[in-house]
């Protein structure tokens, strides 16, 4: 997979001025965003669906008809 999506902002200062950091990315492990507001450098991963999302049940309490 060589395309990436980009993050909209930073999940810490919630600045929208990111550019890839290339610091780490010949290690193989992702690839890492640098924020210039708050100078951090953070990595996004995408983990997985919940079974119950794909499923259409329960929502995040576990219980049905909470609405």
């Amino acid at each position: 997979m060589s395309e990436r999506a980009a993050p909209h902002y930073c999940p810490y200062c919630g600045d929208e001025d990111l550019v890839p950091h290339e610091g780490d990315a010949e290690k193989g492990a992702g690839y890492a965003w640098a924020c210039y507001s708050c100078a951090r450098v953070f990595r996004v991963k995408f983990v997985g669906l919940r079974s119950a999302a794909v499923a259409g049940g329960a929502g995040p309490t576990g219980t049905e008809g909470n609405r």
